[in-house]
């Protein structure tokens, strides 16, 4: 958490009689046609330029997208990994889908190359009481107008894909049939041995070996170099690293739960935070049209699928 940054944001909150907190500054598409990124948060009278809750109504000017340039980044978001579920599609294939729960996700923090060097914005997804944070954090998420965050994550992003502090992010935000990069933490198995761990095949399984069928076998070698080299497979601490698994494909998008179903598996426990973002190894040509800087057009209500493949898959006759 910068402090400096949580200064600037602090004095572009007014706090009124009834100590609701809102950030004021000027409407996104203004602050992004002008490049004036510290629009956001330049004045403390909710009088001079319009506020920029969470509850902000836009209009239909400031609602219109941006078109998406070759330089553009959107931000991700910030998920919640429910389970995994199955369909069928129109050929009657399964495809094992993740759900994902997009719960509240906030952005607390825009960082610009003036203060910190470099151009994001940082979410926050999910809630916690006040005895559940310090000061620091409470104050960090009152200086943003937004209530407690459970998780905080940052993303970098192009100048064109800036969003006003408050402003909250849904499922809307991606496409169904794009690709996804989905990073988490991955399920920790704790101290496990080289056959677990690394995948090793063992020690012969009988004709005199004794108590050594799993051991990991010769790990030196002679008096030169006389040392174990570094980063030889050994028993040690098995999963919880972050991982990302990248290219995942958007099934299914759920706008009034916030819900995203994703192809195949990802990293981590049912429960825990994931960071979801558009697929870096796909160029534009390869994705569907998606909103810069993120949907802003009236809420929707129908589930959106991917289009089907039109080629069946259990047509061999062409291979």
């Amino acid at each position: 958490m910068m402090f400096r940054s949580l200064y600037q944001a602090a004095k572009a909150v007014t706090v009124s009689a009834g100590s609701e907190a809102s950030v004021s500054g000027r409407s996104w598409a203004e602050a992004s046609y002008t490049g004036a990124c510290r629009a956001f948060g330049g004045t403390t009278s909710t009088a001079a330029q319009p506020a920029l809750a969470g509850d902000v109504e836009w209009t239909p000017a400031q609602s219109e997208n941006l078109p998406f340039m070759p330089s553009s980044r959107r931000t991700g978001v910030i998920a919640v990994k429910v389970g995994m579920t199955q369909a069928w599609d129109k050929w009657n294939m399964r495809i094992p889908l993740t759900v994902l729960w997009i719960d509240k996700c906030q952005v607390t923090q825009v960082k610009r190359d003036e203060t910190e060097g470099y151009t994001a914005l940082q979410l926050g997804c999910g809630s916690k009481r006040d005895k559940q944070l310090n000061g620091r954090q409470i104050g960090h998420c009152k200086a943003a107008g937004v209530d407690n965050k459970r998780k905080l994550a940052e993303f970098r992003v192009s100048q064109d894909a800036i969003l006003p502090i408050g402003h909250e992010l849904n499922a809307a935000h991606f496409v169904p049939g794009q690709f996804l990069d989905i990073a988490g933490m991955t399920i920790g198995k704790g101290f496990q041995g080289v056959m677990k761990r690394h995948g090793f095949k063992g020690q012969p399984a009988s004709h005199g070996n004794s108590l050594a069928h799993r051991a990991p076998g010769g790990i030196g070698a002679c008096q030169d170099p006389g040392k174990v080299w570094p980063g030889k497979k050994m028993p040690g601490r098995m999963g919880n690293k972050r991982r990302t698994v990248q290219s995942v494909w958007l099934y299914k998008m759920d706008p009034l739960r916030n819900l995203l179903y994703v192809r195949g598996q990802i990293p981590g426990h049912k429960g825990n935070f994931v960071e979801v973002k558009d697929a870096v190894m796909k160029q534009a040509h390869q994705q569907p049209a998606r909103p810069l800087p993120t949907y802003l057009g009236p809420a929707l209500s129908e589930v959106q699928t991917a289009p089907p493949s039109e080629k069946d898959p259990f047509d061999y006759q062409d291979a």
